[in-house]
């Protein structure tokens, strides 16, 4: 992939995270296919036929609205972005190619012997019945309408908070002061302040005036020596053509703060204009720590709206083509939208108003990392839409063969939530992981990550999908004329699922 785009150094961490996470649940939603349909009699290479015909379409349905939810990051404008999402896609791709070739034919390879040696104990609770989820789901069923209303209601008020979001890179400030290097840090930026963060000003001009941009110069310097947003202004440099001159100001404040933000917009909009603006010819852009945070985050803003509509049209089609239901794609844009506002709201609880700021050894600036919400975005509705996919599928086959909407909803859940919960623990073991690492941008993308598939294979699989499914009844399968069709499984795997 690096010999056609530039790869960022944290494209082969986001591979493994991603790889793990989609190979562990498509693995785990064909073992457990294929062990129900053994167990109903089926022959070993039948239920592995079965498992192909079902959690397969699956697997490529679910991989499919992952690659496109990455696809999301190309319109960042960010070559970082995209070479998070090239990677991204990559490897889901490769899993699903995995998940429909290698998988089944190990499957078929072991027969019966996949579930050997067994693990002392476990293996028995795989043999009962299962009694958790027809007690979670039975309430839900016996009242959709109170369940619906109070687990939206919930999600709501966890999301609510993410409407004061603010957004800066994460800086050297950032690091938790439990590190001895950081208390050094802070002791020279205390007896030094003219030596921590600062402004750069870069000034193009013709040769010919350099002499009145160093006179321009001086004057901002003078302008700002008194001002206690600035900590002073050090030596112009230029360039051995004499076309470009830089400067820096010094502010006594950390970076990511509201004064130094203060400090930029002044220069940018008042001091720079009076001063250097006044040179003809002369040009002036401003650069540090401070200025690449607020660009930065105010880009990917910008963008944001473009990324969550593509992917939100994009999965609704497809969605729409793999159910032919109107109702069940738009059912599953809300749900994902719910549970990632809820992980949004999450995180700025837990990091900008700083209420787990001694339990996670951070140092809060009062804003969340620039590109985590885009990239969360992406990789939650992804992940969540695996999952909705998969639950979906299970319900749709039993509605397809003649069950009741309200029965296959219990029966389908109850099938899957194994799986579902599985993969879903693995997953938030290993996002939790990232919450104790010193950056506080992998803090708060363990959290964020950990806590939207939490409550996405709990409370939106297990309340709020049953529930609004219970409720359309019929209309969930309700689509134009042009999208229905006779909804049937090829022979042999048809003949087999009817015997």
């Amino acid at each position: 992939m690096s010999h056609l785009l530039p790869v960022s150094d944290t494209t082969a961490s986001v591979v493994l995270l991603i790889g793990m996470a989609v190979g562990v649940d498509y693995s785990l939603f064909y073992v457990r296919r294929a062990r129900e349909e053994r167990a109903l009699g089926r022959s070993a290479s039948a239920a592995v036929e079965i498992a192909a015909a079902t959690s397969g379409r699956a697997v490529v349905v679910s991989g499919a609205t992952v690659a496109i939810a990455m696809a999301g990051m190309f319109l960042s404008g960010s070559i970082i972005f995209s070479s998070l999402a090239a990677g991204a896609i990559l490897v889901v791709v490769v899993s699903v190619l995995g998940s429909v070739t290698v998988l089944p034919a190990v499957l078929a390879g072991l027969g019966r012997w996949v579930d050997r040696p067994r693990v002392p104990l476990l293996h028995r609770l795989t043999d009962r019945p299962p009694r958790l989820w027809p007690a979670v789901l039975r309430p839900t069923l016996r009242r959709p309408a109170v369940a619906l209303l109070l687990g939206t209601g919930v999600l709501v008020a966890l999301a609510l908070p993410a409407t004061g979001m603010r957004t800066s890179l994460s800086t050297i400030d950032d690091l938790p002061r439990s590190i001895p290097a950081m208390q050094t840090y802070d002791r020279l930026t205390a007896a030094f302040p003219d030596e921590g963060a600062a402004h750069v000003l870069a000034v193009s001009a013709p040769a010919a005036r350099s002499g009145e941009v160093r006179a321009a110069l001086a004057d901002l310097a003078r302008r700002v020596s008194g001002d206690p947003l600035f900590a002073g202004a050090g030596t112009p440099e230029v360039s051995a053509d004499g076309t470009v001159t830089r400067l820096s100001l010094a502010i006594p404040d950390e970076g990511n703060s509201d004064r130094a933000k203060r400090s930029l917009e002044l220069l940018r909009t008042t001091l720079l204009p009076a001063t250097v603006g006044r040179v003809p010819g002369a040009t002036a852009a401003v650069g540090g720590d401070t200025a690449a945070s607020v660009d930065f985050s105010r880009g990917l803003s910008d963008r944001l709206p473009l990324v969550v509509g593509f992917v939100l049209a994009l999965t609704f089609v497809l969605v729409l083509w793999t159910f032919r239901s109107v109702v069940v794609a738009a059912t599953a844009i809300v749900l994902n939208l719910l549970s990632v506002g809820a992980a949004y709201g999450l995180m700025v609880l837990v990091f900008q108003h700083t209420w787990a700021e001694g339990l996670l050894d951070f140092r809060s600036t009062g804003t969340i990392v620039a590109w985590l919400p885009m990239f969360l975005f992406v990789v939650l509705f992804g992940l969540s839409m695996d999952y909705h996919v998969f639950v979906v599928s299970r319900i749709r086959e039993l509605a397809l063969g003649g069950m009741p909407t309200p029965e296959a909803v219990r029966q389908g859940i109850i099938g899957s939530a194994g799986a579902v919960t599985s993969a879903a623990v693995v997953m938030v073991a290993v996002f939790s992981i990232f919450a104790t690492l010193s950056g506080v941008e992998f803090k708060q993308m363990g959290v964020g990550l950990a806590a939207a598939i939490l409550l996405d294979a709990t409370l939106v699989r297990a309340v709020l999908l049953p529930a609004a499914m219970t409720l359309l009844g019929r209309w969930n399968w309700w689509a134009p004329a042009v999208l229905r069709r006779r909804e049937r499984l090829e022979p042999p795997v048809g003949e087999l699922v009817r015997a």
